[in-house]
């Protein structure tokens, strides 16, 4: 199984050449063992970060997997407030924390979540794999932190769905977004979408 991970890794990088950042997404699917022996085998192949290689919510076998293996660790996007980032943070079990604007407490908490992180001079990926608002809200909270890594566009951003549903369609744009400068996080949910909602009424 490691070997195939590895063959796979190891055909995108030489497709993608040096240029490509790799990140590899476990979701954590693996255990702390499973991680370590995959993250060792992809070394050589530098991986921009090693996500989620464990449970998010185990902070032990975070740091036992970072101590271990040679590649940025990034999670987060199953933590939850400050006071669930705070063992992360202290005992530095992460490279890259990953904050989800829509679980972890909104705006105002996902700002402190970074200026946490900034402390521990750990980077911040805002993690979102939300539809439009989503997206426009982490645009305009990465444009204000300097611990800011890169923004995840995510595969459901290309879904039709997901371009109707704002009034508005972001996207990158060789390799780069623009921060809207509308108002507010320069985002409303589109016409098309509001009619298009299930509407349930309760008397």
């Amino acid at each position: 199984v490691i070997k195939t991970v590895y063959d796979r890794i190891a055909a995108m990088r030489k497709a993608g050449g040096d240029d490509l950042d790799i990140i590899i997404e476990n979701h954590s699917n693996t255990d702390t063992i499973s991680a370590i022996q995959i993250g060792r085998a992809l070394e050589d192949l530098r991986i921009f970060y090693y996500e989620e290689p464990c449970h998010p919510l185990n902070v032990e076998s975070m740091v036992e997997i970072k101590n271990k293996v040679n590649i940025p660790i990034a999670s987060g996007e199953r933590i939850y407030t400050r006071y669930g980032y705070r063992p992360f943070l202290e005992k530095r079990a992460l490279h890259v924390i990953q904050p989800d604007i829509c679980l972890c407490g909104g705006l105002t908490e996902a700002k402190k979540i970074c200026d946490m992180a900034q402390v521990y001079d750990i980077g911040v990926q805002i993690h979102v794999c939300g539809g439009p608002i989503a997206t426009a809200a982490a645009l305009q909270l990465e444009a204000t932190i300097p611990n800011f890594v890169i923004h995840e566009e995510h595969n459901a951003n290309l879904t039709s769905a997901f371009v109707k549903g704002g009034k508005y369609y972001y996207a990158p744009k060789d390799g780069y977004y623009t921060v809207p400068e509308l108002p507010g996080i320069g985002q409303e949910m589109s016409e098309f979408y509001i009619a298009n909602a299930k509407k349930v009424v309760i008397e």
